[in-house]
């Protein structure tokens, strides 16, 4: 894999994506974020990193936990996700949140800076997971702890073919790591690697809940981290994707919509 080309995938990736990212996902990934927060527990005063903010769907929530004297610092690596997050804490008046475009491997922030670092579904896209763990390990005071979310493993997840078909018309290395982390203990284990101690992690099974094909393929191809490929197909192309994806989850058929199978797995861990 090349990591160069995988961060530009990535970026220009999630700048085509992030418009219509939250519509599409902000239910869909409730569960997970949710489930997040409690763990996170972040109190009055805390200071809070949240890495790969993308929208602020975490980083709004645990603004408003941490309150006026705590901070929040979101990075992203996607320019139009940090716009569109600071747009959105300007309109909630949360004058104690800063966002920051940044790579999750080389954050520009202080030595043990942070009370809480968050990562929610987004250590999937880094190319050296590992060391994006160690950045945010870094950042932490001692006794300050980290929360990580990502997708399960790959036969949980009954979107999985969307990786290979939209490969399948384009090198785009999407993606070629995914779902490594969701797999038996990976993120444990890569947590520990990276310092972290008292490691634990927990699976929460869901359903993304689609009303029409179009929603479903509204979510997979112009909401998701295959948009910026997905975009650059011409309409032929497009329509044979759709056709496929479709038929991959075909079994999860529900009504008129699908309620396809997916998993989260998250971690929490602690620095000595």
């Amino acid at each position: 894999m090349d990591e160069r080309l995988q961060r530009r995938v990535q970026r220009y990736g999630w700048d085509k994506s992030a418009a219509q990212y939250e519509g599409y996902w902000e239910q869909q990934l409730a569960p997970a974020l949710v489930r997040l927060r409690d763990l996170a527990n972040c109190q009055p005063g805390e200071r809070v990193l949240d890495v790969a903010c993308g929208t602020g769907l975490v980083s709004f929530p645990v603004a408003e936990d941490v309150g006026p004297n705590g901070t929040v610092l979101g990075v992203d690596l996607s320019e139009r996700m940090i716009e569109i997050v600071r747009a959105g804490a300007a309109e909630r008046g949360l004058v104690h949140t800063r966002f920051d475009r940044m790579d999750a491997e080389e954050l520009r922030v202080d030595d043990g800076s942070y009370d809480v670092a968050l990562c929610s579904l987004g250590l999937m896209y880094v190319p050296n997971p590992r060391q994006a763990l160690r950045e945010m390990h870094r950042a932490l005071a001692p006794g300050a702890r980290a929360v990580v979310s990502v997708w399960g493993q790959r036969d949980r997840c009954g979107w999985a073919e969307i990786f290979p078909i939209v490969d399948a018309r384009v090198a785009s290395e999407v993606c070629p790591m995914f779902y490594r982390l969701g797999g038996a203990e990976a993120l444990a284990w890569e947590m520990e690697a990276a310092g972290f101690t008292d490691v634990t992690t927990e699976r929460i099974e869901t359903r993304l809940i689609y009303v029409s094909p179009d929603d479903a393929c509204g979510a997979a191809f112009d909401g998701g981290p295959v948009a910026l490929a997905y975009s650059r197909f011409d309409e032929q192309v497009k329509s044979e994707v759709r056709a496929e994806y479709l038929a991959s989850i075909d079994a999860f058929r529900d009504g008129d919509g699908y309620a396809v199978p997916g998993e989260f797995v998250i971690g929490v861990g602690r620095k000595n």
